[in-house]
């Protein structure tokens, strides 16, 4: 009876030590809760209030576009993707039959405009002769038509005495009728060659064979078709990743088809999406870290905050939101934040476009501007690859015109 007595007594006594156990946990529970709560808010107000987070960020980059200057046909491509190519390395090379012949052509015309040019400044001195031996022939026959005139009036006169027939006076009266057609052919051929060094000198005044404009009109001939031919090959504009490739050999491309993309992932920046609420104190130049799904948390990048776009996604966006149609819901905006990268860091863990990252932006220091009030002082993006073939069509057209203007270097060139 008495072991029956002991266990009851220990089964009324259980409920109580649940409850006191139960509640002593729940304190315990508390008590956690409380100092959770109050850890978190002093991380808030040391660190968390002067940061903000977001995962909706994107490795964005200069997609650089392939497109050829002239139509052609491709015979020949010079990437694949995936590779990496330097600045200047040739792409793509189409067919430049068409391109060879048209230069051929205009290297011909330019060589004959010279040579008639040149006979223009040549030609001043011949026709300054000629006009003076004209001036010397009108003289002349002025000269004979006065004295066809004073004989006529000498022989009128003795014809009266009986002294001189009348057929002497004839012949007289006919001298002068040719010395008379003697000078106005004189007068006419002094005037055409006058005509002719007057257009001769407007044509050639203030300016050399060089300078002269059917040359220069011919040169840029020949440049142009310069030019078509050796954009027969495709080049790369800067140094670079291929992302995507569109051509294909035999292919008849158009001036602007895409023939591939290339991508130069030292010069990538990340875009954010920060909601509007998000952007209260962010400002240009606040530091900013930044970590990749690529690479996991261990893998920190730094930044800063290079500037703020003008206007919300959905402002841009292909079909805008119409908000003014009665069924408007409001939703947060997010405005695109862009930030800068360490180039250092990028060489050592290089990202990829389109890659996700999660970005924090310290905006303790807010000392910064909200937009830019300067444009930038330095070009965005620049190529120097096609600079050498201007260079290269001058050479060309500067060898013509010197060959053509020599006169020996003419008749070797005939012969």
């Amino acid at each position: 009876m008495s072991e029956q007595n002991l266990s009851s007594q220990e089964t009324l006594q259980n409920p109580d030590d649940q409850a006191r156990r139960r509640k002593k946990w729940l304190l315990i529970l508390a008590a956690v809760c409380v100092l959770a709560a109050i850890a978190y808010g002093v991380h808030w107000y040391i660190l968390g209030r002067h940061s903000e987070y977001t995962d909706d960020a994107y490795v964005a980059a200069n997609i650089v576009q392939i497109t050829p200057q002239v139509a052609g046909t491709v015979v020949a491509i010079g990437a694949n993707e995936t590779d990496y190519v330097k600045a200047g390395e040739t792409l793509a090379r189409l067919d430049g039959t068409n391109a060879q012949l048209d230069l051929q052509s205009a290297e011909a015309q330019l060589a004959q405009t010279v040579r008639e040019v040149r006979t223009l400044y040549t030609g001043n001195g011949s026709l300054e002769a000629a006009v003076n031996q004209y001036r010397a022939e009108l003289d002349q026959a002025r000269s004979d038509l006065a004295s066809a005139q004073t004989d006529l009036l000498r022989r009128q006169k003795l014809a009266g005495t009986g002294a001189v027939s009348q057929e002497e006076v004839q012949h007289a009266r006919t001298a002068l009728d040719n010395a008379r057609s003697r000078v106005a052919v004189a007068i006419a051929q002094l005037g055409a060659a006058q005509e002719k060094l007057r257009s001769n000198q407007v044509l050639t005044a203030g300016t050399t064979v060089r300078e002269h404009p059917k040359v220069q009109a011919a040169a840029a001939k020949v440049r142009l078709a310069f030019l078509d031919l050796k954009r027969d090959s495709i080049l790369a504009p800067v140094d670079g990743y291929v992302g995507k490739r569109a051509v294909q050999l035999g292919q008849r491309v158009a001036v602007g088809t895409p023939l591939m993309t290339i991508i130069p992932l030292s010069q990538v920046w990340v875009d954010a999406n920060f909601k509007e609420t998000q952007l209260r104190n962010m400002r240009i130049g606040q530091p900013v870290e930044l970590t990749a799904d690529l690479y996991g948390s261990g893998v920190v990048y730094h930044g800063h905050v290079l500037g703020m776009g003008a206007g919300t996604g959905a402002a841009f966006s292909l079909l805008p939101a119409q908000n003014a149609t009665g069924n408007w819901i409001k939703v947060v905006q997010r405005i695109p934040v862009r930030i800068a990268l360490d180039p250092k860091e990028l060489a050592t863990h290089p990202l990829r476009v389109g890659a996700s990252m999660e970005v924090t932006v310290d905006v303790a220091n807010q000392g910064g501007n909200v937009l830019a009030t300067i444009s930038s002082p330095r070009m965005v993006a620049k190529t120097v690859v096609y600079g050498g073939f201007n260079h290269a069509a001058d050479s060309l057209i500067n060898r013509i015109i010197s060959n053509n203007l020599d006169t020996k270097a003419v008749q070797a060139n005939t012969h």
